[in-house]
This record gives C-alpha cells, sequence and structure tokens, in this order.
C-alpha cells in the first residue's frame, strides 16, 4: 500500500474487502462526514472517498475512529478534536484550511455536530471564508425514530437532558407542549430516572427505547413511559440509547360561542351558576370568569338569579 505522505488528493486508496479503490481528488473544505453508529457496513461510498482524500481527519477518539480507518484502509492523519481540546485545535484546522488542504471532520459515531462541540467549528470556517460540505450517513435519532412506529412528521431532537432532577423537569416541562415526537439520548445508568421523569413531566404517551442501533444486540422496548420506566428500573441496560417520545394527544377542536351558550344553558339547569361556570369552563378551555358572566346574563335572561355577592364568584 502506498504511503500517504507520497500521495495527492486524487488517487488515495481505500478498501472494501480484497478491492482497492482510487478516491477522485476533492476540493479543499472542511468535510463533515457522517459515520456508522455500529455496523461499519453502513459507510458510505462517498464517505469512503472523502476520508481517503482527506489532509486530516479531525474525530472524537483517535482510537475509534483508526478502528473506522483500519477496515478500509484509510491512512490519512487523526487529529483529536472535541470538547476538551476543541479551543485549541480549532485554529490548526482553519490553518490547514487556508493552505488549501482537504480537512474531514468526524465523530465516534454517527453524524457530527449532534451533540459534539462541532458547530463551532463550523461557524469558524464559515466566518474565515472556506467551503462546508456535508457528507449524510448514518443518524441514531433518525434510524431510532423510522423503526419506532411513532409519528415521523415533526420530530424535535432535545439531545441529552440535564443530570440534576430538577433541571431535568424544567426542561421537559418546557418539551411537553410542542406538538412532535421528542428524541433523546441517554446513558444507560441514567435511563429509568429519566424515563420516571418524562412521565411526570409529559403524561401517558408511547415511547420507544432504541438500544445498540444497527448492532448484534439492538432491541426497541415500547410502552408508555410509566411501563418503560418501571421496565428499566428492574432491567438495568447497557449500549447507546435513544429514547423516542410521541407527540401529545391532539386538543379538542375549541367550542364556539353558540356550543359553549348551549352547553352552560344545560350545565345551569342542573346546578348553580358557579358549579356550572367551572364545569363548562374546564370542558371548553374558556376563562372561568368569562363563563361565569356569561352565566350570570343566561340566568338574567330567564329571570332567574341564584348569584350571592362575595358567595357565589368563580374561585380565582
Amino acid at each position: 500500500m502506498t504511503d500517504h505522505g507520497a500521495e495527492t488528493g486524487a488517487g488515495r486508496r481505500y478498501f472494501i474487502g480484497q478491492h482497492a479503490y482510487a478516491a477522485p481528488a476533492q476540493d479543499s473544505a472542511l468535510y463533515i462526514v457522517s459515520t456508522p453508529i455500529g455496523n461499519l457496513g453502513d459507510i458510505t461510498l462517498r464517505a469512503l472517498e472523502t476520508l481517503a482524500a482527506a489532509d486530516v481527519v479531525a474525530c472524537e477518539d483517535t482510537r475509534v475512529t483508526a478502528t473506522l480507518m483500519q477496515r478500509f484502509g484509510l491512512k490519512a492523519p487523526l487529529l483529536p478534536y472535541h470538547e476538551h481540546n476543541a479551543e485549541r485545535q480549532r485554529p490548526r484546522l482553519l490553518a490547514a484550511l487556508a493552505e488549501g488542504q482537504v480537512v474531514a471532520l468526524v465523530s465516534d459515531a454517527g453524524t457530527p455536530l449532534v451533540s459534539d462541540p462541532g458547530y463551532r467549528l463550523v461557524r469558524d470556517v464559515l466566518a474565515a471564508g472556506h467551503r462546508v460540505v456535508p457528507i449524510p450517513g448514518a443518524s441514531a435519532p433518525l434510524a431510532g425514530l423510522v423503526a419506532s412506529g411513532l409519528p415521523t412528521d415533526t420530530l424535535l431532537f432535545a439531545g441529552f437532558l440535564p443530570q440534576k432532577a430538577g433541571a431535568r423537569l424544567r426542561r421537559l416541562s418546557e418539551l411537553a407542549p410542542m406538538p412532535a415526537t421528542l428524541a433523546f439520548f441517554e446513558s444507560p445508568h441514567r435511563l429509568a430516572a429519566s424515563l420516571a421523569a418524562m412521565a411526570e413531566a409529559l403524561g401517558p404517551r408511547e415511547a420507544v427505547v432504541a438500544r445498540e442501533l444497527t448492532k448484534r444486540f439492538e432491541t426497541f422496548q415500547r410502552g408508555t413511559l410509566a411501563e418503560l420506566a418501571a421496565f428499566y428500573a428492574d432491567n438495568p441496560p447497557k449500549g447507546e440509547i435513544v429514547v423516542l417520545v410521541g407527540p401529545p394527544a391532539p386538543q379538542a377542536p375549541a367550542e364556539d360561542a353558540d356550543d359553549v351558550e348551549a352547553l352552560l344553558r344545560d350545565a345551569l339547569a342542573r346546578q348553580p351558576v358557579a358549579a356550572a361556570a367551572k364545569e363548562i369552563a374546564r370542558r371548553t378551555g374558556r376563562d372561568r370568569t368569562e363563563i361565569y358572566r356569561l352565566a350570570l346574563a343566561l340566568k338574567a335572561e330567564a329571570g332567574e338569579s341564584d348569584a350571592v355577592p362575595g358567595m357565589d364568584a368563580p374561585d380565582t
């Protein structure tokens, strides 16, 4: 095999099985290269061509990326780039681009910039006037979504939840009204607690825990959030995990004014003004004080009144 240092961008080789292929030349740019999330067979031909032509490959963990590179006979130098050294390494990558080199960015698995520091590099590269080229491929949230059986028309990727219980519940409360399937990353030792928090904040929604996607022990556990929390409390998991949570149940259509009045007349025939107003406000989602005033007006129209000042007003 030709030594990488003697090659130019065009003609650098990669291997699939016993077959060698020459990579086409690549223009100088930052290439965001998606890599497999487990099964190395999910690498794309375009990713192999890009990695073969790269002058430097920035990666989270050189040991992880080295396994991928060795599998396909790739020889590009590896430069560690992660949250702890990003500030120090970014100038080196920008300098390489300024010299006209081909720079590839990979994560340990899947699509870079998803829950890693790569977006800061992209912003700086764009600000410096260099091209950024996406090389799409595997993505754990999308792999979990398409096999989940949950709605796929709207997806909100929420990454990792905060570790502290209070902050976690606050974040989930912010996400609760979102009309979308929610996707989270979670670590095995926090999974049961996070699912319990989701059940508390999001209610009895359908959910799926996708574990070890594309790997030998890939599993999908389905149920309500409460059921999944109980299951994993008794069965601690291992491996990489994506949690998919279905959207909230659709709200009942708002009642128009005529419907509200009809409902209120029916309620007034059965109970006092305050109780009727409380019931109809709850059923329609309307302001309770507004409904109470309408109830008094309907009573007055019928020549009746059971309102006692200071006694029959709605609770505040």
